[in-house]
């Protein structure tokens, strides 16, 4: 598991270094004007969530770091990234059957509820899929070909399906 979403993850490192600086920045694709960095970020704020609350049992998915820096700097983003990959292979050795506390705003307040460490880690991936997928159009109306056919598009999703 680990080593699946490490691969997955790492198509992030090569999307950034196929990208310029103006280009990982660019908000200009409406409907919601998000850059590739700031889906980035978003992406390994969930994962660190996980890594700053697994010592206490307890994941707050609501307090996120929120580095605008990763968002506007290829390098800050590339870093992170890359710090998030080395706690990921951390983790091939802690107990993924494990429980702990994950909290979340789901709109009236955070909720709290018991999750294995495999399962928020497993959200978190599906997580960063998706946003790959949101990443996936704002790449294609900048006319830039993502890093792969795959990139953003779901392990389940059938081969004939065709994702736009």
């Amino acid at each position: 598991m680990i080593e699946t979403i490490s691969k997955n993850l790492n198509s992030g490192i090569t999307l950034i270094h196929s990208l310029s600086d103006e280009q990982y920045c660019d908000v200009s694709i409406a409907p919601y004007h998000s850059s590739v960095g700031s889906h980035i970020r978003h992406i390994l704020d969930i994962f660190d969530c996980i890594f700053c609350g697994l010592e206490a049992g307890h994941v707050n998915l609501a307090d996120r770091t929120r580095d605008i820096k990763v968002e506007t700097n290829r390098q800050a983003g590339l870093a992170y990234l890359q710090d998030t990959l080395t706690k990921l292979q951390a983790l091939k050795t802690a107990d993924l059957e494990q429980l702990i506390d994950v909290s979340d705003d789901l709109g009236d307040g955070l909720v709290t509820n018991k999750y294995t460490l495999a399962a928020a880690i497993i959200q978190a991936h599906s997580h960063a899929i998706h946003h790959f997928a949101a990443m996936g159009y704002v790449l294609c109306r900048l006319g830039i070909t993502p890093p792969s056919a795959k990139f953003g598009v779901n392990p389940t999703t059938p081969d004939k399906c065709q994702v736009l």
